[in-house]
């Protein structure tokens, strides 16, 4: 069934210039398909898609996520990059140095330049 095959996400974008330049150049997600209507990039075996809106996300909650092996690594290469983690202090999570420990998990989130709360996770 299903669940055999990768899944793809699909954010929503108001410039897709903008998008490319972040998921591309900073994230460095290699773009497999691209015209005016929307952008495809590679990201594992699976594909995440930004496609241009005229209203973009107005959701603040997570897009989409990635489930990596060293979570502080990755957020040390992306602030190379100028991509720095959110930083949360609420009831339900609480981050230091960009990270919250979720239980089973470690998370961290970034923001793109639509609003598209990404999560990065590491299993413990």
């Amino acid at each position: 069934m299903l669940g055999e095959f990768p899944i793809g996400a699909v954010l929503l974008s108001k410039d897709l210039a903008k998008s490319r330049e972040f998921y591309a150049d900073k994230l460095g997600l290699e773009v497999v398909e691209e015209d005016d209507s929307a952008i495809s990039y590679a990201s594992g075996t699976s594909r995440l898609t930004v496609t241009a809106s005229d209203t973009g996300t107005k959701d603040e909650q997570t897009q989409a996520s990635w489930r990596v092996r060293d979570l502080r690594a990755q957020l040390d290469e992306l602030a190379t990059r100028g991509v720095e983690p959110e930083n949360y202090d609420t009831d339900d999570i609480t981050t230091v140095d960009g990270i919250a420990d979720r239980g089973t998990v470690w998370s961290a989130w970034i923001i793109d330049p639509d609003g598209n709360a990404l999560g990065i996770e590491q299993p413990k």
